[in-house]
């Protein structure tokens, strides 16, 4: 063979990259397969166990503030303490600490000095939901109807015609927090958001989908009147004063959103796939956190750092622009160097870091193919996705290779996933990480319907995510 045509023949092979050949889900010459089709009897129950764990993990887990509270328990269940400004991070040492209840950080000692780098594992805890206004409630044709601004990227017709819960906080002035869950139990009300019937939208399926339904009429019914005398908004704000104790003005200072009130359900004959609201992205915090169960004492001081607001574009005290995550691991280093830390120990340290930044991203919908370009499109069932944005997004190729070996070594099944050019797209946190000169890779699984109100994962993806975050914490190499 001349070298180029032995080029264009290792290019045909290799166009659809996954894991090796003696790996659980075999690529032999470029032809990828499901991870179930190799899987023996203890693989698949594997899967299905690890599965019904994380349905009940999403089922508690409806927001940020909902999610660091279910992980603080589970994190304490496996041994993990508060850390405390000062104390020193020893081999197999174990802490958590949280970030005003909506960011968490699970620490995990290594036995490097943290002076010679961390790993980083990051996820976001945020989902698409709606959140009330400031001022909430509204007037409208004899109902009381909440107002609501949107978090994240939505269709917004999915919307109507739902189950939702109402979930959050309040937080009164003098102090006092009020956990507010509306909808999640069986015998709770839920509120809906009424779309047209077809008898009456004739005019309303003539418009673009973007405009079917506006973000600003996305109002779900809180009520109904009359009630006596009393305008069924005000009734509202009674209600919520004889229930919770709060006034009108302490929905300013609140943190309430409409979430779907759906439960997990597996779907399909085979129950192979996990239905739910959340999925993105906390398969991902979940994923962590399971690993977070197997890592002992790993080569490098672990961070496995769970974020807000990634679906607003990592923004705010809480999000992956802040430096929080940098703070934390300067205050790692000074507990271990003393007064001899300085700001060039802390740049040493995070240059000699590595992250891991996950996300879920669309898996091929046997729907709209389409929408992929297949030969790099990744697929329910096959694993890790090893994220190659291009455009300068990619990680570079040294740190690639080493995780994939990081991958090979434990054989988790892996594949590589990139957006069709120019017709499609999404982020992570990584780009967060890597401003702060970490080197920095994004992993992810594929799942059906993201943003929407009931997403559809893999249960053998996610087990292969959390074998993933283990092997790239333990890779000693």
């Amino acid at each position: 063979m001349t070298g180029k045509t032995t080029f264009i023949t290792a290019l045909i092979l290799g166009a659809s990259l996954c894991t090796q050949p003696a790996i659980a889900a075999p690529c032999a010459q470029g032809t990828c397969e499901s991870v179930w089709k190799e899987a023996d009897t203890v693989k698949s129950d594997s899967a299905m166990d690890f599965a019904k764990d994380y349905a009940r993990f999403l089922d508690g887990a409806r927001t940020e503030l909902m999610t660091v509270a279910s992980a603080i328990r589970m994190a304490k269940d496996m041994g993990f303490e508060e850390w405390t400004e000062g104390t020193r991070v020893a081999p197999g040492s174990r802490y958590y600490i949280h970030n005003r209840d909506r960011a968490l950080t699970l620490i995990i000692g290594g036995r490097e000095d943290i002076a010679k780098g961390v790993r980083l594992v990051a996820s976001h805890i945020d989902s698409p939901r709606l959140e009330l206004k400031g001022r909430p409630v509204d007037n409208a044709q004899g109902f009381a109807l909440f107002q609501t601004n949107y978090h994240g990227g939505i269709k917004t017709y999915q919307w109507t015609n739902i189950p939702l819960a109402l979930v959050g906080r309040i937080d009164r002035k003098d102090g006092k927090v009020i956990n507010v869950a509306v909808g999640l139990d069986a015998d709770d009300p839920i509120f809906i958001i009424p779309d047209l019937s077809p008898h009456t939208a004739r005019d309303q399926m003539k418009k673009n989908a973007r405009e079917v339904v506006e973000h600003e009429d996305l109002d779900p019914i809180a009520a109904t009147g009359p009630h006596g005398e009393t305008a069924v908004a005000d009734w509202v704000f009674e209600h919520l004063k004889q229930t919770y104790d709060v006034d009108a003005a302490d929905l300013v200072s609140a943190e309430l959103s409409l979430v779907p009130a759906t439960r997990p359900r597996d779907v399909g004959f085979d129950r192979r796939l996990t239905a739910a609201y959340g999925q993105d992205d906390r398969l991902a915090a979940f994923a962590s956190l399971k690993a977070a169960a197997d890592i002992k004492t790993p080569p490098q001081t672990t961070l496995i750092h769970l974020a807000d607001n990634e679906e607003s574009g990592n923004v705010n005290v809480t999000g992956a622009s802040s430096t929080f995550l940098t703070d934390l691991v300067g205050e790692l280093l000074y507990a271990e160097v003393g007064d001899s830390y300085r700001q060039p120990l802390l740049a040493r340290t995070l240059r000699a870091s590595k992250a891991l930044s996950i996300d879920v991203n669309p898996g091929v919908n046997p729907m709209s193919p389409g929408v992929w370009e297949l030969t790099n499109a990744p697929r329910l069932g096959f694993g890790v996705n090893i994220k190659l944005y291009g455009r300068g997004f990619n990680a570079n190729s040294e740190f690639t290779a080493w995780t994939r070996a990081a991958l090979d070594e434990r054989k988790v099944p892996w594949q590589t996933t990139t957006y069709k050019v120019g017709r499609a797209g999404g982020g992570t946190l990584g780009s967060e990480l890597a401003h702060y000169n970490i080197d920095t890779i994004d992993f992810g699984v594929p799942v059906l319907s993201i943003h929407t109100p009931y997403a559809v994962s893999d249960k053998m993806d996610v087990l292969a995510l959390k074998e993933g975050i283990t092997a790239f914490i333990s890779y000693d190499k």
